[in-house]
């Protein structure tokens, strides 16, 4: 007899991988033990937990906070497994963290190395994505952390500031004598304007620029901070960027700030983890070397 765990375990399997085929090949189950589990499982709480599709399934509305809830339970249950090995191995783990490029180029790195050096025997592993693609992964139980740029507003999610950074705006050569004096928000949309495409950071400068009742429309919309950099060093237009990120260009004068008269609000980089899942003890370990370090870093 299915327990009802395994039921959960069985719905959990199918809700990531939105299909009952991938989700037998994962389990070693056969697909109509699969459907009838999951048959089981929607008679028992009366309720639809999925749409059947001819390419896959999805999940209906009380599937999806089903699956929040499950995902999380389970991740609970996988740490204190953890804690368990841990415990008998002493300094044997892994977790995975969840970072975008940018903030793993210009902050995480140096982390990374004191944390290898440190714990040799302990096991990273690197997930890339926007900042939602990584909520959303440490949320589907897919990384232990998620490193990214706040504010981030989930009750579900413990967050903590690390490091507060600068959004500001960069011009090249070209641009000089046009910014040689501080320049009005409304002045500055007037001028090509660069960002990035899909981001927590441009939302958040965005929504500073609504407040003063200005929308922007960029001229380019780029995928990486390093090519709002290149692209604003070839005069291609303004680009919207993090100061603290590029100081390199900053300070061979390469690029130039926008002296704003009126500065975008600071805001920050953080740590976000699942509420009540306790970390592993090698993702404990990684987030203390940051907190201890993190007033060091610039």
């Amino acid at each position: 007899m299915v327990s009802k765990l395994d039921l959960y375990h069985l719905f959990y399997t199918v809700g990531k991988n939105k299909s009952f085929s991938k989700a037998a090949k994962e389990l070693y189950m056969s697909q109509p033990a699969i459907s009838q589990s999951i048959a089981q499982l929607e008679k028992e709480l009366a309720t639809r937990l999925f749409n059947r599709l001819s390419k896959g399934v999805t999940l209906t509305d009380e599937g999806n906070l089903l699956f929040e809830y499950v995902s999380s339970a389970l991740q609970f249950i996988q740490a204190g497994e953890e804690k368990l090995l841990e415990f008998k191995n002493l300094m044997i783990g892994e977790f995975k963290i969840g970072v975008s490029d940018t903030i793993s180029r210009y902050f995480l790195l140096p982390y990374l190395e004191t944390f290898h050096n440190r714990y040799p025997n302990l096991k990273f592993k690197i997930v890339n994505g926007t900042t939602w693609e990584i909520i959303a992964a440490l949320k589907a139980g897919e990384v232990n952390i998620a490193i990214c740029n706040l504010p981030i507003d989930d009750k579900s999610l413990e967050v903590k500031p690390l490091l507060e950074i600068q959004d500001t705006f960069v011009y090249g050569e070209k641009y000089r004598k046009v910014f040689s004096k501080p320049m009005k928000l409304e002045e500055l949309v007037k001028f090509p304007l660069i960002l990035l495409d899909n981001s927590n950071s441009r939302r958040y400068v965005e929504e500073f620029f609504l407040t003063k009742g200005i929308k922007i429309r960029p001229e380019f919309e780029l995928g990486s901070h390093e090519l709002l950099l290149e692209f604003a060093k070839i005069n291609l237009g303004v680009a919207c960027v993090t100061k603290e990120f590029s100081e390199q260009f900053l300070k061979k004068g390469l690029l130039h700030e926008v002296i704003l008269k009126e500065p975008i609000p600071k805001r920050s980089i953080g740590i976000c983890y699942i509420k009540n899942v306790p970390l592993n003890r090698a993702a404990e370990r990684f987030v203390d070397i940051i907190e201890k370090n993190i007033r060091n870093f610039f």
